[in-house]
């Protein structure tokens, strides 16, 4: 994922359900990644789409939430 976002990331250990599509609940740990991105942001989509399609691929997953949104964001 460093190549890709240079400027930070953070990675965070997560537990998780949801609901399948027989209405089972389903839990499993997961990872919340957390991005800081400055620049081209007409990259951004592609980049993310190909760190997700790996995480699919590698984990076996049906999908993966994504939530982009703009914030202030400073270090003290």
């Amino acid at each position: 994922m460093t190549p890709r976002f240079p400027d930070g990331l953070t990675v965070l250990d997560g537990f998780g359900q949801w609901r399948d599509g027989s209405g089972q609940i389903r839990q499993e740990r997961s990872k919340v990644l957390i991005l800081y991105v400055t620049g081209d942001e007409d990259l951004l989509p592609a980049k993310i789409d190909a760190i997700s399609a790996e995480y699919e691929r590698q984990f076996n997953q049906e999908s993966v939430l994504r939530v982009v949104d703009r914030v202030c964001v400073s270090f003290s």
